[in-house]
């Protein structure tokens, strides 16, 4: 069998274990709702947006940064669901099948794809309930929407990659959980998801302009016609789309590289 086709079997595999059991649909869809809600309605008065503390501006600036830490956390899952089937032995398994090394891994990180999309077009219902308006700045277009969240599969996508080298390389699920977390904070909250990245230290300013995460933030705001476009004179700032594909795919070759590499060490 091909490399795609022995993916797209693990894909399945993953899709069919999801269905079964539900609670991991349901949970990964609560934690962001939570997040929308508590952000908006506790921090919406008073969060300054383009010099407006007007809680329908935080409400549209929000939403970009609440889809690209949605994606983003599915790191975590990915690397628990690989450290899994490494400590149920489930990996030894796939090993003894006449399949493609690599077809285990994108298997898991296709059928993620798939969760995170989910959870994208749940979350995307919210936030027009509670308000959120595509274009509520600046014009936009059906095909600019789908691009945006384009971009946000496309980066939580090479996220999960980086879930995949840490799922291998820790002992536990609960292990994989923690170091699949401890550092997104950081990069997403270093970032302009939830703030106006101007308003950051002057040290921070930089850190978080640069951040990949931003990019794909910037980018989406500029494609959904959001408010709270940064003004900085930073690259990936003034041209986020190209640096939300660019930081993806080098995420997605770096990562993808050293977590097939350390499957094949851990499964030889």
């Amino acid at each position: 069998m091909s490399n795609t086709s022995d993916s797209l079997v693990i894909a399945k595999r993953n899709l069919i274990r999801m269905t079964r059991i539900p609670e991991m649909i349901l949970f990964g869809l609560i934690q962001p709702v939570m997040f929308v809600i508590l952000f908006t309605y506790v921090f919406g008065g008073s969060m300054q947006i383009g010099g407006s503390t007007d809680p329908d501006v935080y409400k549209n600036f929000l939403m970009a940064g609440i889809f690209a830490q949605t994606v983003t956390f599915a790191t975590a899952g990915a690397g628990a669901g690989i450290a899994d089937d490494m400590h149920k032995g489930l990996i030894d398994r796939f090993r003894s099948l006449p399949m493609a090394r690599g077809a285990v891994l994108t298997g898991r990180t296709l059928a993620d794809l798939v969760q995170t999309a989910l959870t994208l077009l749940v979350l995307a219902i919210v936030g027009l309930i509670i308000g959120w308006r595509p274009g509520y700045a600046a014009p936009t277009n059906f095909a600019k929407i789908l691009a945006g969240f384009a971009l946000l599969l496309f980066l939580g996508y090479a996220f999960t990659w980086i879930g995949a080298l840490i799922g291998l390389s820790v002992r536990t699920p609960e292990a994989a959980t923690s170091g699949g977390l401890i550092w997104l904070f950081p990069v997403t909250f270093i970032s302009n998801a939830f703030v106006d990245s101007s308003n950051l230290p002057g040290w921070l300013q930089p850190i978080a302009e640069w951040n990949p995460f931003s990019a794909t933030v910037q980018a989406c705001r500029k494609l959904f016609g959001d408010p709270g476009l940064s003004p900085s004179d930073a690259w990936p700032m003034q041209n986020p789309v190209w640096a939300s594909l660019l930081y993806s795919i080098l995420i997605v070759a770096v990562f993808r590289t050293l977590s097939v590499r350390k499957y094949r060490n851990a499964a030889g």
